[in-house]
C-alpha cells in the first residue's frame, strides 16, 4: 500500500468532512469501504463524506487523475490515509489523536 501523503483540497462541502470517501459509480470496492466507514461510524463518533471523483471531474479533472486508478480512496483531513481496503484499525486510531 502507498502510504505518501497526497493532498485534496476543495472548496466543495466534502472537503469539510475529516473523512472522505473517493468513489465511482458501479465500484464494488467503493460500495464496500462505504459500507465499513458506516459501521465504524456507529461506534467511533466522526463525520464522512462520499465523492465520485467522475462528477467531480468537471469542478477537479486532477482529482481523477490522481485517484481515479486507486479506487476506493480514503483521506483523512485531505490526506491520503488508504486505499483498496479501509485501514480500520489506523483509521480508528488516527480519529481518536
Amino acid at each position: 500500500m502507498d502510504t505518501s501523503p497526497h493532498q485534496y483540497t476543495s472548496g466543495r462541502d466534502a472537503s469539510q468532512a475529516p473523512v472522505v470517501l473517493l468513489t465511482r459509480a458501479g465500484c464494488a470496492a467503493c460500495e464496500r469501504a462505504q459500507r465499513v466507514l458506516g459501521d465504524l461510524q456507529r461506534t467511533v463518533n466522526f463525520e464522512f463524506a462520499v465523492v465520485d471523483v467522475d462528477d467531480e471531474a468537471e469542478h477537479d479533472p486532477d482529482l481523477r487523475a490522481e485517484y481515479g486508478d486507486r479506487l476506493p480512496v480514503v483521506l483523512l483531513h485531505g490526506v491520503e490515509h488508504s486505499y483498496g481496503d479501509v485501514d480500520v484499525p489506523r483509521l480508528r486510531a488516527d480519529l481518536a489523536k
